[in-house]
């Protein structure tokens, strides 16, 4: 149980793997995941240690399957992922791998090739099936008789027609339609207007054989005259990557050509349609084990690139390394070696030792499904040093409950809860879909964040009273109006022309039976109703932050206390600890305090007289007595408050300075009355003969750290940053606390409906309900 509020207790180990057996070993290690490898090679280049061969190739692995993959998701073809996590292949079955993904990926660039080559010349048939047709219909169109009519009417009828032989050259070919418009004008302007183009979209879309995009292309034909026209023509049609194709210039010849293309098209569509159903077959068959090669193919990697951070020794016949792992599963990591050796069938078994250093150890925090959301949320903040106090477990409450103070709903806190509660119950079923969309794999890694800020929200919401930004009236409320209508004299206080002549109206709590009592729990619901809602919610809410704040603030600095005494440091405590929760407690404690005894001393009767807290703080620091507007809440109050600001302020160079004084004082005297050992015997508090031992053995050991030495100017600038920075943070935090009084309000207003007025149509329908309702009570 210790090991959830504090990081896990970690050794160095040292492991003696023979060559043979440590891939296996590397490899059950790294199932277990209770490990972490340090690099013993720091000074060799990647390039040059031992197993880079082995990762380069299981780098070519992985990037041909991530070929292979692009292949499969561009087909759409669905990539089954049961969660299996396949056992390690053993190194020999390396080449089998590699020959296995070498074929397939050869087999699926031929066909693609051979696809993109049938697509290409598919497309280019296509292209030439729409221009013999568009062509003849222009052609068709050229030779209308009564077209020609309508020409030879434009002209002059007194002058004598001649018919000379005109013969003109053409040019056909396909474009994109968006390039018409600028083509036609290019060639408008080059040929002076001397050529003659003729347009017609093609209706179908044609794919590209390369992307595989559906483009929108047109047919044109383009008649001239000479042959410098025509090679100005082509270098235009060139320039506009448009496409030209042969076009004869008889009718028989189109017809003939047009018959020979379609059977073409015909027998390429056969044959693409084959070469398709073969490439989805390979790409089905590869969907199935996909997952799992990259599973093997990447845990390969990773042992080789664990067994490069290894020494070998001078036989070639061992593997060294250096391991930080949890001192509870010593046990675990011990079996694992040995299933490892046991598979590998070598005969010697594999070393774990326990290594003495004074290494600053990592920081392992052991965490569940429950607990690793709130693990993070704290990591994603900072990591704690080793074996501290491990902050997670109190998040688990006060994270869910400050967003609940936020969003203090009862509906919407329900519709949360049971949303969380879904993906909770239906968890494993949700994890064996495998669902790749980011945001929802968000959320459901949150749910139990997720539900238990869902039923935070729901007792916040009940002490709120609102539900959808509506108060609930479920035990009555605890004002009347009945008292107010009639006087303690005898005589009527409220009438009726009282209620029609005033829009508002007081409640006065002094009068006897207008308040009968609180509300049993929550905001009473007679609030929903008052105009001074807003004002009442923002005191209430404001002071709520403060209080839950300073004790959120108190409540995490005492958890110092406790690495303080774990850590066996008594000047952090003396001059760290408690001059910090000294100062803490003497403003913003008493802050507090000063708002629970305004709430017990001040009823509705003297309310109106109670002083401003917000100017009886500032006037604490400014030592000022004298203010007529706010008089002092209590005897002694000037007395007490002095002293309090006296006191915070005297722990400031507590924490400053004399700290910083007593370290450099400790360095000294660990400097000039050193320890010494004469004939054996003792001296002082010197280290015994096995701690000595120790000591150098620490000091010649190549992997040993020296203890740093001690910078006045060092600590005396650490100290100084973190007092300013405790100081400042005090007044900051105390101040952030408030945006849940802020996004209380801001989510309880946005939730209400705005007051825009309603639509004319149903203000003349609820007027004619009214005149329905009185000619009925009338009659």
């Amino acid at each position: 149980m210790g090991e959830l509020f504090r990081s896990e207790e970690m050794t160095l180990a040292q492991l003696f793997l023979q060559s043979e057996a440590a891939y296996c070993c590397v490899s059950e290690l790294g199932e277990i995941g209770m490990v972490q490898f340090r690099d013993l090679n720091p000074d060799v280049n990647v390039f040059q240690r031992k197993f880079v061969n082995e990762v380069r190739r299981c780098e070519e692995m992985d990037r041909k399957l991530r070929f292979v993959e692009k292949e499969i998701k561009k087909a759409n073809i669905p990539m089954v992922d049961t969660g299996e996590n396949p056992e390690v292949p053993f190194p020999r079955d390396m080449i089998d791998l590699e020959a296995t993904f070498e074929k397939l990926e050869n087999e699926l660039k031929e066909i693609n090739t051979n696809q993109e080559a049938l697509k290409k010349n598919f497309l280019e048939l296509t292209e030439l099936k729409h221009i013999l047709r568009r062509t003849q219909q222009f052609f068709d169109e050229m030779e209308d008789p009564s077209v020609l009519d309508e020409s030879n009417t434009l002209l002059d009828p007194n002058e004598p027609q001649r018919v000379a032989p005109l013969r003109l050259g053409f040019v056909a070919g396909v474009i994109g339609r968006e390039r018409i418009p600028t083509f036609e004008r290019m060639l408008w302007r080059v040929c002076r207007g001397n050529v003659f183009l003729k347009q017609a979209e093609i209706e179908d879309p044609l794919e590209d054989p390369i992307t595989s995009d559906q483009v929108h292309k047109s047919v044109f034909i383009i008649f001239f005259q000479g042959d410098q026209l025509k090679n100005r023509v082509k270098k235009i049609c060139e320039g506009f990557r448009a496409t030209l194709y042969p076009c004869p210039e008889t009718r028989q010849e189109r017809k003939e050509m047009l018959a020979g293309v379609n059977a073409r098209i015909e027998d390429l569509q056969m044959v693409l349609n084959q070469t398709e159903d073969h490439r989805q077959r390979v790409l089905q068959a590869a969907a199935k084990t996909v997952r799992v090669w990259f599973i093997k193919v990447r845990k390969m990697k990773a042992i080789y690139h664990t067994l490069n951070l290894c020494n070998i020794d001078v036989t070639q016949k061992c593997l060294i390394a250096e391991v930080w792992c949890p001192v509870s599963d010593m046990d675990s990591i011990q079996f694992a070696l040995r299933r490892g050796t046991e598979k590998s069938g070598s005969t010697v078994p594999s070393i774990l030792n326990r290594m003495q250093t004074k290494q600053p150890a990592p920081t392992f925090n052991k965490t569940n499904k429950f607990t690793s959301g709130f693990q993070n949320i704290v990591d994603a903040y900072g990591i704690g040093s080793y074996r501290e106090i491990n902050p997670a477990p109190y998040t688990i409450i006060t994270f869910p409950f400050l967003f609940a103070v936020m969003f203090g709903d009862m509906g919407h806190g329900v519709l949360m809860t049971c949303a969380a509660l879904y993906l909770v119950l239906r968890e494993s079923r949700l994890m064996a879909q495998k669902n790749d969309n980011e945001m929802f794999s968000m959320v459901f890694a949150g749910r139990y964040i997720i539900l238990l800020m869902g039923v935070f929200s729901v007792y916040t919401g009940i002490i709120y009273n609102d539900c959808f930004s509506k108060s609930l009236n479920v035990f009555g409320s605890g004002w009347s109006v009945r008292p107010m209508f009639t006087s303690r004299l005898g005589g009527g206080n409220w009438t009726f022309e009282t209620l029609r002549g005033n829009k508002v109206l007081q409640l006065d709590p002094t009068v006897d039976g207008v308040f009968k009592g609180p509300y049993p729990i929550g905001i009473d619901p007679i609030w929903n109703i008052a105009t001074n809602k807003l004002t009442f919610l923002n005191s209430f809410k404001m002071k709520m932050s403060i209080i839950l704040g300073v004790i959120h603030m108190l409540f995490g600095v005492s958890l110092g206390l406790f690495n303080h005494l774990y850590f066996k440091k008594p000047l952090n405590i003396y001059l760290g600890f408690i001059p910090e929760i000294v100062f803490m407690a003497s403003l913003f404690g008493y802050l507090a305090i000063l708002i629970f005894y305004k709430w017990l001393s001040y009823d509705a009767r003297i309310s109106k007289d109670a002083p401003s807290l917000l100017i009886a703080f500032i006037n604490m620091f400014l030592f000022n007595y004298n203010d007529p507007s706010n008089k002092p809440l209590y005897t002694g109050q000037m007395v007490i408050q002095s002293l309090l600001v006296i006191i915070a302020l005297a722990c400031v160079p507590c924490m400053l300075i004399v700290k910083t004084l007593v370290l450099r004082r400790q360095h000294l005297w660990r400097k000039n009355l050193g320890r010494e050992n004469f004939g054996g015997i003792r001296v002082g508090n010197g280290p015994t003969e096995d701690e000595a031992q120790i000591i150098q053995h620490d000091q010649l050991s190549q992997h040993s750290e020296e203890e740093p030495e001690f910078n006045f100017g060092d600590v005396a600038v650490h100290q100084a940053i973190h007092t300013i920075e405790y100081c400042l943070g005090c007044i900051s935090n105390t101040a952030s606390y408030l945006r849940l009084w802020a996004l209380s309000l801001a989510h309880a207003r946005k939730s209400r409906p705005s007051p825009t007025p309603p639509h004319p149509f149903f203000q003349g329908l609820k007027h004619l309900l009214f005149l329905f309702q009185s000619s009925k009570v009338r009659g």
